[in-house]
């Protein structure tokens, strides 16, 4: 077994900082992704999307799509739980795992990709317009964001969970895209503090 992953990118990211909170070590090889390395024909023939990361199982299984790799963990290795225990709780941290996903994180990469002078080549074609319009969401999803986190301490309710890593790395994703947290969201930048100190934060 061993995982293709792509260095700071969000995605891969993801998957280290959940493997990190479980434990968990295996075997790492890292794709040049600026270097568009996984736009070969042979990277191609283990994930036609061409995206990372990539498990690649030991009878030769490729499991793409950062939350798929993290839910097979999440079956083999159980504890401390990442996707909730019952069923109120597993639909819970779904919906906020999904809605850090397409409204949070979605939308700063669409403003990085599409305003980057380094991701031109990669990101084809290159909309500036859209990056700019995208930018106007991703604070209101900050503001919203805010404000659900007042009086409480993960992203999920009281624990920690896939979705507090999902929103931690589309939070520190917004420097690269030339975006940040305004002084005035207390309670995010708190709940970001606290997050960014917790070991698995540095995977």
């Amino acid at each position: 077994m061993k995982l293709i992953d792509g260095g700071r990118a969000p995605n891969p990211r993801r998957v280290r900082i959940f493997l990190a909170e479980k434990g968990i070590s295996i075997p790492t090889e890292t794709v040049d992704f600026m270097n568009r390395a996984h736009h070969t024909e042979a990277f191609k023939k283990i994930n036609p999307m061409q995206r990372v990361p990539v498990l690649i199982l030991d009878d030769g299984t490729a499991i793409s799509e950062s939350v798929a790799i993290c839910r097979y963990f999440e079956a083999l290795h159980p504890d401390p739980p990442m996707f909730g225990t019952d069923a109120k709780e597993q639909a819970v941290i779904e919906m906020w795992n999904r809605r850090m996903e397409l409204n949070l994180l979605a939308a700063i990469i669409t403003v990085f990709r599409h305003a980057h002078p380094a991701m031109a080549e990669l990101e084809v074609p290159q909309v500036p317009e859209w990056a700019e319009a995208s930018k106007p969401k991703v604070l209101y999803c900050l503001d919203w964001l805010n404000g659900e986190l007042a009086g409480r301490e993960f992203i999920a309710g009281d624990k920690f969970s896939i979705a507090d890593i999902t929103a931690l790395v589309a939070v520190d994703f917004l420097k690269p895209a030339k975006l940040s947290v305004p002084d005035t969201l207390a309670d995010l930048l708190g709940w970001h503090e606290r997050i960014k100190a917790r070991p698995s934060a540095a995977a």
